[in-house]
């Protein structure tokens, strides 16, 4: 594979996973957490999501075929959990829950949000998954999928990085600008979870079957 090639399949990866867009995500989804709470949230969330995308890209379309899934479905899916989380962003729920918690285990896995919504649908979600199925077609050789791959877990290596510099992040926006970006996050999410939605309807016909 040219690396032309390998430099375009870096920036649809950077563009659809978008590290830049995540970081403030993960500040509002481990608030008040300290830093080796945060760390191995980042490390869990960000490795998960590299198996999942490797999943994907060495399966691809043949998993989806076995168990019945397809992307329209992903995406649908996807677009309503997203909706969940963002709702919580929005009405303060998961802070409300959290202060609920505060004298249960620090480890409680209610509040460990490394797998769901970070991993999945964030990190891997239906947009990376897709673009990791149409990468790995295109490979004509074992080597050109390995290339395919290292490029996914640089990316994902670099979502790694934004989300340890979590803490600068959280020091330069302050509470109330965490309370700002969080609710202006939870809007984004909202939309993009409704535009999941939409694409998902668009590929199994019904957008265009309702005219």
């Amino acid at each position: 594979m040219e690396p032309a090639a390998l430099i375009t399949a870096f920036v649809t990866l950077l563009v659809v996973i978008d590290p830049v867009g995540l970081a403030p995500l993960f500040v509002a989804l481990t608030p008040n957490m300290d830093r080796a709470r945060r760390r191995a949230i980042a490390l869990r969330a960000t490795f998960t999501g590299m198996a999942l995308l490797t999943l994907f890209g060495i399966f691809g379309q043949s998993l989806l075929d076995i168990i019945g899934i397809s992307m329209p479905a992903f995406r649908i899916s996807g677009g309503i959990l997203l909706f969940l989380i963002a709702l919580e962003m929005l009405f303060e729920r998961r802070s409300q829950r959290r202060k609920g918690q505060a004298s249960q285990a620090e480890d409680h896995p209610d509040d460990d949000p490394s797998i769901f919504p970070l991993a999945t649908p964030l990190i891997a979600g239906p947009g990376a998954m897709a673009t990791m199925i149409l990468l790995a077609g295109q490979a004509e050789s074992t080597l050109q999928l390995v290339a395919i791959h290292l490029v996914m877990i640089a990316v994902v290596l670099t979502v790694l990085l934004f989300f340890l510099a979590a803490g600068l992040i959280e020091r330069a926006l302050g509470e109330t600008g965490i309370i700002v970006v969080t609710r202006l996050l939870g809007m984004l999410l909202a939309a993009l979870s409704v535009q999941f939605v939409l694409d998902g309807l668009r590929g199994v016909g019904l957008i265009q079957a309702l005219g």
